[in-house]
């Protein structure tokens, strides 16, 4: 069974969205898996940067997205992303510093960062996008 499951509850109903939020998931598994075999700082390096940068695409294609149909919650949902963005940028400083390792807990903070930002934040465009024919 992997670190974290994606199952419908996930679905915010644009394809596109989901798509980039099952590769987030993706990423957390390959990141744990990375954890729990022992693999280098290196390899952990390279899971982590990876888990990073797309998660930085990511929400820049969401925020074009929700500018495309003028999204009336925009400002605070892209506050949102600063400053998870700014956290994980700390955090990949101190460990490419060696001042941090992956662990359980960052591990943890992602995953439970993506979860909760998916159910209580993303899920209120969904009408939005719905009523401008994206799916």
């Amino acid at each position: 069974m992997a670190f974290m499951e994606w199952d419908d509850s996930l679905s915010v109903g644009v394809q596109q969205v989901d798509k980039e939020h099952k590769k987030l998931v993706d990423l957390v598994n390959n990141l744990n898996d990375s954890m729990k075999n022992g693999k280098s700082k290196e390899a952990l390096q390279q899971v982590f940067n990876e888990l990073v940068d797309y998660t930085m695409t990511h929400f820049s294609n969401e925020e074009l997205l929700m500018q495309n149909v003028n999204y009336s919650n925009f400002t605070a949902h892209k506050r949102e992303h600063d400053e998870l963005a700014k956290k994980v940028k700390i955090l990949k400083e101190e460990f490419l510093s060696g001042k941090m390792m992956i662990s359980i807990e960052v591990r943890d903070f992602i995953k439970n960062w993506i979860v909760n930002h998916i159910l209580k934040t993303d899920k209120l465009y969904m009408k939005t996008m719905i009523e401008n024919g994206i799916k």
